[in-house]
């Protein structure tokens, strides 16, 4: 079974509204084990809207039409499914008497133009609308496929969605398979590196045919650059064991790239070695004005671990603060001192400094992007490592804070230090 999500409204095409339904609606389907193929966008235009039911009905079995069936001229998306049925809109009495009896029951008048709601394709079926909402779904037979229309309402939708179309989805498919994805959270790599990497095993997975487990990479920014493997299964037992095993392989040919999965960010990955070790830290930071701090400070407990932080931004601060020996600081010995300074001042085991040039300009010649990293643990000598990073002021503040708590964890885990530069 295939399906394809159509969502309407100019609005979204304008970038004034962010198109959460599709995404909600995939994920659904996903969880469901139905085939998501295709997503389409399009605005309040009949002619439009026709063609892309149209065309989403060529490649998919089923279509999830969301938006464009409310009371207004411009709620058109029944009319486009009635022209694609080729039948005309027939007045639904029981979906106006139910229009009519929200209404009164909030002691209201009833605009004219909300009869529009209770107009239905010949041969479609109305699902009842969840409260407070006046649209109802549409379930509409084209063939021997299927468009189902949803209000664009993220909590109507959602309920339809739940209570009627996936149910209806799932007896048309029969026995439906279990679709289920995996996310490893990596950093030290770049998107390219990561492909090239697996290059030859998702070669191999190609070639394995179309049941076979899938990769896909997201650049994340701060959360990381990930790698999501997608496996299909009969059910949830398989899945799971399908994903395992898909995971070692990946893991095997990334190493220690790999710093969480799912959910687990790169300031979990770094609490957890500190409190396996019973270490605490303290950060000094330049250019990433506490970004740093605030990161490690989302984690539950971290008051147990975090001592706290110093935002040096101004070169006195370091040398009066920090101690850092006065002189340029994009520099590696900087680094190291306000990660000493830091350690020393807040009484931590371990210390961490970050300073370099997020732009837009350049800095005592060193041109945006250039970072250096500090970190000491313990009584040992600190390291230092450069990182040249990509992107405008925002992201390089960002892939610093990544790569700064990265190195931390590279040191914990006896790994080598980062080496992200460009991408």
């Amino acid at each position: 079974m295939r399906c394809e999500v159509v969502a309407v409204g100019t609005e979204l095409l304008l970038g004034e509204i962010v198109d959460t339904n599709s995404a909600w609606i995939g994920e659904q389907l996903a969880l469901a084990g139905i085939d998501h193929t295709h997503g389409q966008v399009v605005g309040d235009n009949l002619e439009r809207i026709v063609g892309a039911l149209e065309l989403a009905l060529s490649r998919a079995d089923a279509v999830i039409v969301c938006g464009g069936l409310g009371p207004t001229q411009d709620d058109i998306t029944r009319d486009a499914i009635a022209r694609v049925m080729g039948v005309p809109l027939e007045h639904d009495d029981e979906v106006a008497d139910r229009i009519l009896e929200r209404f009164a029951a909030r002691g209201r008048r009833m605009p004219a133009n909300n009869m529009r709601q209770a107009l239905v394709p010949r041969g479609a079926t109305a699902i009842a609308d969840p409260q407070p909402g006046t649209a109802p779904g549409l379930v509409c037979p084209v063939g021997d496929k299927v468009i189902y229309a949803v209000p664009g309402v993220p909590y109507e939708m959602r309920q339809i969605v739940r209570e009627a179309v996936l149910p209806d989805l799932a007896r048309r498919a029969g026995k439906g398979a279990v679709i289920r994805s995996r996310t490893l959270r990596t950093w030290g790599e770049s998107e390219s590196g990561l492909a090239e990497r697996l290059a030859d095993h998702m070669a191999e997975l190609d070639d394995a045919g179309p049941d076979a487990p899938t990769l896909a990479f997201q650049a994340s920014g701060i959360e990381g650059l990930k790698v999501r493997i997608t496996v299909k299964a009969d059910d949830e037992e398989a899945a799971e064991r399908r994903l395992a095993a898909e995971e070692a392989v990946v893991r095997e040919l990334l190493g220690d790239l790999v710093f969480g999965v799912d959910g687990e960010t790169m300031e979990h990955a770094v609490a957890s070695l500190l409190v396996a070790r019973g270490l605490t830290l303290a950060v000094a930071e330049s250019l990433t004005g506490g970004l740093v701090a605030s990161r490690l400070v989302a984690v539950p407990g971290a008051s147990d671990w975090f001592r706290g932080g110093v935002v040096s931004y101004a070169p006195e601060v370091k040398f009066d603060v920090l101690k850092v020996p006065e002189g340029p600081v994009v520099t590696s010995e900087t680094a190291a001192a306000m990660a000493t300074g830091v350690r020393d001042l807040l009484g931590a085991d371990v210390g961490l400094g970050v300073t370099g040039v997020a732009g837009p300009d350049s800095l005592e010649g060193h041109p945006p992007g250039t970072v250096w990293l500090g970190a000491v643990v313990g009584d040992r000598e600190p390291v230092t490592t450069l990182v040249r990073l990509p992107g405008d002021r925002d992201r390089v503040r960002e892939f610093s804070c990544i790569s700064l708590l990265d190195l931390l964890r590279r040191l914990l885990t006896g790994a080598t230090a980062t080496t992200f530069g460009s991408r």
